[in-house]
């Protein structure tokens, strides 16, 4: 068992300024974030397709073979596995940019006030952030859990982490037991199924600032309630965090063991429930519809473990690309993605610059020409604009937009 984090005596000392842009950051955290967001841009975009109804999540209804190819695939493999594994990385750095404030001479308190003043400005970004584009903001739901659980957490020991995590993590699985008792003894009427993954037509709202009302109140009422309260992403969070401590993505070649294990039993419960809910949206599973809002829990459920499979496999990637190479060269695709990945925060905030205006309502409203399987090959081409953002950023030795008005705001001058 490790012990937590330990304090520095000594006298106060300032907080220490970023690392440089191309300094030795590792290489398993950039990766992963910057594949992911990939699959981040998968999820958000069926929110894109106006004028249909919706069936499973945010998917639309359709009956054309490739349509329902891409959304078995992102149903059984993206849908609600992206955000646990963000909130898994989102952990994991809280504990990277403390141990590092310590490592520099700060004392513990600065550095929990450096922490602080981060998650308030990400709070802020998320609230600008659904305000003008996007009601499904991450950004303030992982803020206002960190500003909670660096509180509680960060000096605990690892023990006590995973066993918070544990107790978080049971009540999503209360919920899988609660709705599948409530289908079982109801009517089939209950609320939730599957056309009710959130206020899906909240970017056919007309007019921009009409629109920014209507993504505000679905942000409020349901975006942030639902991430926080299933505990999804504070049970995710505190495992990064423990992940961390142990170093398991900083150092993964010393824990390929580990990292096989995870990636094997993670990805087979992810993908696992991820093809039954997949199988029930096309009608094959031969399960009666009121039985939705079942699937939709155990799915949700089973995304946790679905994202610690992925970033068990991207820190399986990162150890055997460091043994062919000792770093990626400049202008290769790895080299692209981690310098996304270092700038994950501006590439997020990127897609939506191209999705809302575009596709929503109130810009142009080119997502009533959107289709499940043309959504996706978009999602790729949003990704791929972030990536070669990021590749020209990092050739010239500069951070992301994002990264640097963060900085410039929760660093004191």
């Amino acid at each position: 068992m490790n012990s937590p984090l330990p304090p520095i005596s000594g006298e106060c000392h300032p907080v220490v300024a970023p690392t440089p842009v191309r300094g030795g950051r590792s290489t398993a955290p950039d990766l992963a974030r910057g594949l992911m967001l990939a699959l981040i841009a998968v999820a958000n975009v069926p929110y894109f397709i106006l004028g249909r109804p919706h069936v499973a999540g945010a998917h639309a209804q359709s009956d054309n073979p490739a349509d329902l190819v891409a959304q078995t695939l992102t149903i059984a493999g993206v849908d609600s596995r992206v955000y646990p594994m963000f909130a898994f990385l989102f952990g994991y750095g809280i504990v990277q940019l403390y141990r590092r404030q310590l490592a520099s001479g700060a004392e513990p308190a600065t550095a929990r006030r450096l922490l602080r003043r981060r998650h308030w400005t990400m709070l802020l970004f998320g609230l600008l952030h659904a305000a003008l584009l996007w009601h499904g903001d991450i950004l303030a739901t992982y803020a206002l859990a960190g500003l909670v659980l660096v509180w509680l957490f960060l000096k605990r020991s690892d023990r006590s982490l995973k066993i918070w995590a544990g107790a978080f993590l049971s009540v999503p699985a209360l919920l899988l037991v609660a709705s599948f008792v409530g289908v079982s003894m109801g009517d089939g009427s209950t609320v939730g199924g599957f056309g009710s993954s959130g206020p899906v037509d909240t970017n056919e709202a007309e007019g921009f600032f009409n629109a920014m009302g209507v993504r505000l109140e679905a942000w409020g009422v349901y975006t942030i309630p639902i991430a926080l309260f299933t505990m999804i992403i504070p049970t995710a969070i505190l495992l990064g965090m423990v992940a961390a401590r142990r170093r398991l993505l900083d150092e993964p070649a010393d824990h390929v063991p580990l990292l096989k294990r995870i990636a094997v039993i993670g990805l087979s419960i992810g993908w696992g429930t991820g093809l039954l809910m997949a199988l029930q949206n096309l009608d094959i599973l031969g399960l009666d519809r009121k039985f939705d809002p079942v699937l939709v829990s155990l799915h949700m459920l089973g995304g946790v473990f679905g994202g610690m499979g992925y970033i068990a496999v991207f820190g399986l990637i990162s150890v055997r690309l460091e043994r062919l190479r000792e770093s990626p060269r400049p202008g290769s695709f790895t080299w692209a993605v981690q310098a996304l990945g270092k700038r994950s925060l501006t590439g997020y905030l990127c897609q939506s610059l191209i999705f809302s205006p575009i596709f929503a309502a109130w810009g142009l409203g080119l997502g009533e020409h959107l289709s499940s399987w043309s959504a996706v090959l978009l999602a790729v081409f949003a990704w791929l604009v972030g990536l070669l953002i990021a590749a020209k950023l990092e050739g010239a030795g500069q951070r992301g937009p994002a990264e640097w008005a963060l900085r410039r705001v929760a660093y004191p001058k």
